[in-house]
């Protein structure tokens, strides 16, 4: 890969995070040295957000202790999310026709899946099958906020609207072979963004994730890169998912724990989540007015 160049003096640079495995520590939280740090660069100009596959529900009390001057990139760019007015706006929806066909996929492979749709300020989120424990133990962990409402039996089998507008997403976690067997049936589609990764429910469990064709954190970066004046666009990241915004940012940095495909994309390699290296590298390079990035950038080979 061919480094980036960067002027001495630092043109207005967004500096995008992603969450899980990035920002975050082992822990799935923000520790307190990386809020410090965050705090400082932000207070003292730095144009800084994040770019997660999250909710607003989680984001608010991940981020609780940093204050946002800009949007937040939620649900891998289906929508933007306020965190001062508590508000969900840039809504990317599936187009109706597009859901449905994708939803007679899932269908065809009899796998359960969770719909997720987006109803004024907040997010309905129905469920189609039966429910795994992993399902269950998901909307545990998840219920009770302000921003969505799981509306979901026991049973699993939700009753859903039809037709169904407004799909901000169709997320599952299933067995691997099951998911893969759905992924290849709609990878190839060119109205709608499909992910599959494994995440944090371990190697045997694959999560999926469909979303609108330009809600990526990809087009929610540009379109928060233009909103807020910066001529530059610094994102990092640890899993695929991360990749269609990696390569659409004008720096990519991986952090140390990134997979490999991520690290071979990254312009930068910095070190892991758990030594609260993104917090540092913003901190830094804001500063340094680009210094930091310049000189690791010219160690690249």
């Amino acid at each position: 890969m061919t480094p980036h160049i960067i002027s001495p003096a630092m043109e207005p640079t967004l500096y995008l995070s992603d969450l899980d495995g990035t920002l975050l520590g082992a822990d799935g939280r923000m520790s307190e040295p990386s809020a410090l740090m965050l705090r400082e660069a932000v207070a003292a100009g730095a144009l800084f957000s994040i770019a997660t596959a999250r909710t607003p529900a989680t984001v608010e009390t991940l981020m609780a202790r940093v204050t946002l001057r800009l949007p937040a990139i939620v649900m891998t760019g289906a929508a933007l999310w306020d965190q001062d007015t508590r508000s969900l706006s840039g809504r990317v929806p599936i187009p109706d026709a597009t859901a449905a066909g994708l939803l007679e996929a899932y269908a065809r492979h009899d796998m359960s899946l969770f719909i997720y749709v987006f109803v004024e300020d907040h997010i309905d989120i129905y469920h189609r099958g039966p429910l795994s424990d992993v399902e269950r133990r998901f909307m545990e962990e998840r219920s009770g906020s302000r921003y969505k409402r799981f509306l979901v039996p026991p049973s699993g089998f939700s009753e859903i609207p039809w037709p169904l507008h407004d799909v901000a997403l169709l997320y599952s976690m299933q067995p691997d072979a099951k998911a893969a067997a759905v992924w290849r049936d709609i990878r190839g589609r060119d109205d709608c963004t499909p992910l599959y990764y494994h995440d944090i429910f371990g190697p045997d469990t694959a999560v999926m994730e469909v979303f609108a064709r330009n809600a990526t954190k990809a087009d929610a970066a540009r379109r928060l890169r233009d909103a807020c004046g910066a001529r530059r666009v610094v994102a990092f990241g640890d899993n695929v998912n991360d990749l269609p915004l990696l390569r659409a940012a004008d720096v990519a940095v991986a952090v140390g724990n990134a997979v490999p495909e991520v690290r071979e994309a990254a312009d930068i390699v910095i070190g892991p989540n758990t030594s609260d290296s993104v917090a540092r590298f913003i901190l830094r390079d804001y500063q340094s007015g680009g210094a930091l990035r310049a000189s690791l950038l010219s160690r690249k080979p």
